[in-house]
């Protein structure tokens, strides 16, 4: 579970895998700033915003959770001026319905709102006044002046298809996002070095989130569009400058070969590499039939490892797979995260913690 500026749903997450006997691991994803670095004025990974960059903290141990919400506050309340904002740019750009935030936003969310929060607010409110179909397209296509692709054309009108308002969400996301965005100052994406440090200091493992080029996106929200992969290499520099230790990446969205300079990169740089993948659409599967896939076997390691070293360091911080202290940090690091996934894969999903006792214990 990584939710956007907002750890809510680890508690209940960590309590469901242990109910259905499913392992579990938690954290949380934020924008921060790359302003003060040699790519302050490149769209990084971010479609939204030059210098500023989507990161996720993995693997945050359960007593630490309550040091995360702290953390967040102050940003998730510069983020929520931010909406209302947005949310009034919108209602000036759309005119013919009106989203209240306080009364069609708020509602949506379970955690943190974020933009795609105010554009679902907005599919349901256009989807009520227009119906599903070629009126609402008409609507798309001359008031709002938006230009559809046959497949969105397809989507939109069958009054059957049932991922209708989250394709309409898409189609907004995309196009329509760009007339209504508010760049995010300092205050809400504060510099990455101190939250890459704040992430270390929990025992969490702080991973940049590699996004690559894009030609065409799973999601359905991203148009074709070039982000890292011309500067790959004084990226990857500057992550190892900032003190990352790790790097997630996608299979379902990122190419082979996009996925062969990543992993070349983090082991020239010694990076952990992490899968991951956004769930933004009721299309997608919650499948991933790529980590099935030869170059990405690993990841399933990664993902076992990442399970023990949250339980463990629930246990003992000093078992946190970077930590100084940790009794295994002599070994490379390809050679701690099997031996972390052996780990993860011994604990009893239902009691992991009972499990991670006895391996800090030496039983």
């Amino acid at each position: 579970s990584i939710d956007h500026d907002s750890i809510d749903a680890a508690e209940e997450m960590l309590e469901a895998g242990a109910c259905f006997g499913i392992a579990t691991t938690v954290g949380f994803e934020m924008r921060v700033s790359f302003l003060k670095t040699p790519l302050a004025d490149r769209k990084i990974n971010n479609p939204d915003s030059k210098g500023i960059v989507y990161m996720c903290i993995h693997g945050v141990p359960r007593h630490e959770i309550p040091r995360v919400r702290e953390f967040l506050k102050p940003v998730y309340a510069e983020r929520q001026k931010r909406n209302r904002k947005m949310t009034e740019a919108l209602n000036r750009e759309v005119k013919i319905v009106t989203i209240d935030y306080d009364k069609d936003v708020l509602p949506l969310a379970m955690g943190a709102v974020t933009e795609r929060h105010l554009l679902y607010a907005l599919s349901l409110k256009v989807i009520e006044k227009y119906g599903k179909g070629q009126p609402l397209i008409d609507f798309l296509t001359g008031p709002l002046a938006l230009e559809l692709s046959d497949k969105q054309r397809g989507y939109l009108g069958d009054p059957e298809n049932p991922h209708y308002a989250y394709d309409l969400l898409g189609l907004f996301k995309s196009a329509f996002l760009p007339r209504v965005f508010i760049q995010p100052d300092e205050k809400e994406c504060i510099d990455v070095r101190e939250v890459v440090k704040f992430g270390l200091s929990i025992g969490a493992i702080p991973a940049y989130a590699y996004l690559g080029d894009v030609s065409a996106s799973p999601t359905g929200d991203k148009k074709a569009e070039k982000f890292e992969d011309s500067f790959l290499d004084e990226l990857f520099a500057q992550l190892k400058e900032i003190g990352y230790p790790a790097v997630t990446y996608m299979p379902p969205r990122n190419t082979k070969e996009q996925m062969a300079r990543i992993q070349e990169k983090c082991k020239e740089y010694g990076l952990m590499e992490i899968s991951g993948v956004d769930i933004n659409s009721s299309r997608q599967s919650m499948n991933c039939p790529e980590l099935l896939m030869s170059e990405c076997s690993h990841l399933v390691d990664s993902a076992w490892a990442l399970v023990a070293h949250e339980k463990l360091s629930e246990i003992d911080m000093s078992y946190g797979l970077f930590s100084p202290s940790n009794p295994f940090a002599g070994e490379p690091l390809a050679k701690r995260i099997e031996r972390y996934a052996a780990f993860g894969r011994s604990l009893d999903p239902r009691d992991p913690y009972e499990g991670a006792r006895k391996i800090v214990k030496g039983e």
